[in-house]
């Protein structure tokens, strides 16, 4: 076989050479050891926390190194592509503050190594491809699918490995001539790897024999022990674009990454890849696979994979309809992919979080456990490091985007600034926001269009003393009192009324009392806020204003 030829025939428009393709993507000048990562989505509509997970690792190691972060789309499952997937994908990395150096954007490409979507990047592909055929690396199959069917049940019967390889790469072997009448024929084909590794897991057991291994470097999980790949993998499809396998090994070696950061359920395609690698010529990337995310199953108490299905908070969507904030999602994350990171964040409670050396080594190999409690408590802390102004800025645009109807709370914006830094300023300051939909819900009382009665007064107070309560207190109201004046003023209030001026009076002797203090200002704190539990109510009283905590106890009584 002439194999130069061959490419010849199968890619006679193909002018271009692998060498030129080095030229036109030279090493990058990076200092030593800086990194090159890339984060590869398909545009599929759905973007989930993996990615997300997989992206501030990706975003760390090429930072922290003084090296490249980039965004490639990779969009060659036509059949899976979703129109408007590639505006989501950026809006929802950029939501939670992943910024790419160079790659993909909604304005176009920015970098001298794109295009960096791989549907755009079809002759390159092909470049390589006739590149392994010219040196017998690779050939033209035309098995159709249903005698790639027939062969699987042959296999199956058999029960040998299903795949083509071996005996059963039909095509393999062909003459030029052969290959050329189906050519002009317009019969239809796909590019083939030719592997040079052997298949020993049919033989039996009387002639079974170990088949080469490969050992590859893995930064997360160390040295990777694995059967060499002996499948005759498709590289082109019937339509001229790549498969995965291929179009990433391309597009990695041409992009000059340096570090490939994927799931752990690429990690049985690695043989294939590395043998892409070895026959390309070019060096290995560093492989980081990261460890699966898992959840506890609250049925069985058991761990599991998150699913698309059964779990709304896989996908990103749902963390940007709730409101969670970047500076929450990006400290909740790191606690789960670096094991020393809750450990640094207590010695550093005040630091940026990017101060933090993250590294592969501290990633777990196994499962890694997501919890939306934690996340929630972790947000809780992270939000306390959040100013006031920047937790508006923020709040503001995500109710323009998903909460229209909370638009107005931003209308007056040292009213709001007020109310967001109530009680985290505090020497126990409090943790009362979590992300934005439970924040506006939260606060919601201090406007009157969101206001409204949530719990019951106390059973301690009768129904007639509620409206003798709040006369008083109306009465003796005097905006200017500091909190002990005022606070003073509800204990004779309470006393007066019959309730003791002190909760422990009441545990002593309840036989004495109606109730005590707290069951009154609870009642002061129902009609104001319309729930029995708030932060302090003198402060929420200076915020709001005389005016409005005046009508607010008036309009209860009526």
């Amino acid at each position: 076989m002439d194999n130069k030829k061959l490419a010849e025939l199968l890619f006679p428009t193909i002018d271009k050479t692998p060498e030129d393709y080095e030229k036109i993507f030279p090493e990058r000048g990076l200092p030593e050891g800086a990194m090159v990562t890339r984060l590869g989505p398909s545009p599929t509509g759905f973007m989930h926390l993996g990615n997300l997970y997989g992206a501030f690792v990706d975003e760390r190691l090429a930072h922290q190194s003084g090296g490249t972060f980039f965004l490639r789309i990779e969009d060659t499952d036509d059949k899976r592509y979703v129109e408007g997937a590639v505006e989501l994908i950026i809006n929802s990395l950029d939501f939670f503050g992943i910024r790419f150096d160079e790659g993909a954007s909604v304005t176009g490409d920015i970098g001298d190594y794109g295009p960096y979507t791989q549907s755009e990047r079809a002759a390159i592909y092909q470049c390589f491809a006739k590149k392994l055929v010219s040196e017998g690396k690779a050939y033209p199959c035309f098995l159709t699918e249903e005698e790639i069917g027939q062969i699987r049940e042959k296999q199956e019967a058999a029960k040998e490995m299903p795949g083509i390889y071996g005996e059963y790469a039909a095509c393999r072997n062909w003459t030029y001539e052969q290959v050329e009448e189906a050519v002009k024929a317009g019969v239809p084909y796909v590019i083939r790897l030719k592997s040079d590794g052997v298949c020993t897991q049919n033989a039996g057991e009387e002639g079974e024999t170990e088949g080469r291994r490969i050992r590859v470097y893995d930064a997360i999980r160390g040295i990777l022990d694995m059967p060499e790949n002996f499948m005759d993998t498709v590289i082109l499809k019937r339509t001229g674009i790549p498969t995965y396998h291929f179009a990433h090994v391309v597009d990695d070696h041409l992009m000059r990454t340096t570090h490939v950061v994927r799931g752990a359920e690429w990690l049985p395609s690695l043989p294939i890849h590395v043998e892409l690698f070895e026959k390309l010529g070019w060096e290995l990337p560093v492989f980081c696979h990261t460890a699966q995310l898992m959840k506890i199953d609250e049925e069985t108490g058991m761990k599991r994979k998150l699913s698309k299905r059964k779990d709304p908070e896989l996908s990103l969507t749902y963390y940007r309809d709730q409101g969670y904030h970047p500076a929450a999602v990006r400290e909740y994350l790191l606690t789960i992919l670096n094991s020393n990171y809750e450990e640094w964040r207590l010695a550093n409670p005040d630091l940026p979080v990017d101060e933090f050396k993250f590294t592969t080594e501290k990633m777990s190999n196994s499962g890694a456990l997501f919890d939306l409690d934690k996340l929630n408590d972790v947000s809780k802390d992270a939000l306390l490091r959040v100013p006031a102004a920047e937790l508006y800025d923020f709040l503001k645009k995500w109710a323009a985007e998903f909460a229209p109807e909370y638009s107005f709370m931003f209308d007056d914006k040292d009213y709001m600034l007020k109310i967001l830094d109530l009680g985290r300023n505090d020497q126990k300051p409090r943790k009362d926001f979590v992300y934005a939909r439970q924040i506006v819900q939260f606060i919601s009382y201090f406007f009157d269009e969101t206001f409204k009665i949530e719990d019951e007064i106390p059973a301690e107070v009768p129904a007639e003393d509620v409206g003798k309560i709040l006369a008083a207190y109306l009465d003796t109201y005097d905006h200017s009192d500091d909190n002990s004046q005022w606070f003073d003023k509800i204990r004779t209030i309470a006393t007066d009324l019959g309730y003791a001026a002190k909760p422990k009076d009441f545990k002593k002797h309840p036989e004495d009392y109606k109730g005590h203090v707290g069951h009154v200002s609870t009642v002061i704190r129902i009609a104001l806020m319309g729930r029995a539990q708030s932060p302090d109510v003198w402060t929420i009283q200076q915020i709001m204003g005389e005016e409005m905590t005046r009508r607010r106890i008036s309009g209860y009584m009526n």
